[in-house]
């Protein structure tokens, strides 16, 4: 039974608007920390030299060109790991803890970590060995080849994360029979979007964090919705109908495959640029070739560089594409009350900044601020 709080009682917090942009003020000093300590670790393993000594170390004990890369990585992203793990703690527990938006345990944090260290660190030494193997066999078109590979790899990985990833960090529950009206009336929505999925399924989000979500993931035939508990014990059923709508917007626009595509487009020519500075490195900072794994720290500061410089052209991107999943789900449900209501909600909840600066929104932000969304419905 739907038994929330009625619409037309939800307003914006205030109280907690001043909160969520002192935490969004120092969220974003924290990617500033974030950025000069990955760029000064970069440019010490380069400039000192120490990106080839570690290379001819690791020489000393094996000559196979996967192991030497696999070697290579372990020990320069381990190092960084350790340097930045203060800020990582201070980021990912103690700040939310602090704005009580965190259920976590420093249990259940050093859990995590320690898994997405296992995950994160064979998928990075699995892709790497494959741009390192690209390198040596095609020196002069490997940018082409790898922007190829990382389109396969991010479309595999969306298939499969919604049941090889996720599960690792939450515990994924069809939805009890308390909530059989909203699966049917969630389904039904689908019926709509003509998008096919496999379920309506709920996951413990409660058991790290008191802010609230939901999403459709996963392509094909691992496609599924996923619902928090924390959106299921707080928000209301036409506030969960419209929050998906907006996701079956994204579905029905194509967002995900063109998202995909105009990603690996940037990237291609991301790793177009990379090649000059790699041949150029090669002959200043003493690589044997591009293909020389001691590059890779002059690959990551390139990518990076050229990532920051395009952000605001893929943000503006995302903040159009997230305009017109609103007026889908306006459009599919003819809700505006509850619209309004859900993303108050989700403001008060989430601790979101409602109404940032604008130089934030056009640097900063995938989505239009929540007062934009909001004030679209008013007006229209």
């Amino acid at each position: 039974m739907d038994n929330k709080i009625p619409n037309e009682e939800i307003i914006l917090d205030e109280e907690r608007q001043k909160k969520a942009k002192i935490y969004a003020r120092i969220q974003r000093r924290l990617m500033l920390v974030e950025l000069a300590l990955g760029s000064a670790y970069i440019l010490v393993w380069l400039f000192l030299g120490l990106s080839v000594w570690l290379k001819s170390a690791i020489m000393r004990y094996t000559l196979n060109p996967y192991g030497i890369v696999a070697c290579f990585v372990v020990v320069f992203g381990g190092i960084y790991l350790l340097l930045s793990l203060p800020l990582t703690y201070y980021e990912g527990f103690v700040l939310p803890h602090r704005f009580e938006l965190s259920n976590q345990t420093l249990k259940g944090w050093i859990e995590d970590q320690i898994k997405l260290i296992l995950v994160g660190g064979i998928l990075c030494i699995f892709i790497v060995e494959i741009i390192y193997a690209i390198l040596r066999v095609s020196p002069e078109y490997w940018w082409l080849w790898v922007a190829g590979f990382l389109l396969f790899f991010n479309v595999i990985l969306a298939n499969l994360a919604p049941i090889l990833l996720f599960p690792l960090f939450y515990k994924l529950e069809p939805l009890d029979e308390g909530n059989s009206d909203l699966e049917q009336r969630l389904l039904y929505l689908t019926e709509q979007a003509k998008t096919r999925v496999k379920g309506v399924y709920q996951f413990d989000m409660s058991r790290r964090t008191k802010a609230a979500n939901a999403a459709l993931v996963g392509l094909g035939n691992t496609r599924r919705i996923i619902l928090g508990d924390t959106l299921l014990s707080e928000f209301s059923h036409d506030e969960i109908e419209v929050i998906l709508a907006h996701e079956l917007g994204h579905h029905v626009y194509k967002d995900i495959p063109m998202g995909i595509l105009i990603e690996s487009t940037i990237t291609l020519m991301g790793l177009y640029c990379a090649s000059f500075v790699l041949n150029w490195g090669t002959n200043i900072l003493g690589f044997t070739s591009i293909s020389d794994i001691a590059g890779l720290p002059l690959l990551l500061l390139v990518i990076g560089f050229y990532g920051l410089l395009t952000m605001p052209i893929g943000n503006a991107y995302s903040r159009w594409r997230e305009k017109r999943a609103d007026k889908y789900a306006l459009h599919m449900t003819n809700n505006r009350s509850a619209f309004i209501t859900a993303f108050t909600r989700l403001a008060n909840q989430n601790l979101a900044e409602v109404d940032p600066e604008p130089w934030v929104e056009v640097l900063l932000h995938s989505h239009p601020s929540l007062k934009k969304r909001i004030n679209m419905v008013k007006d229209n």
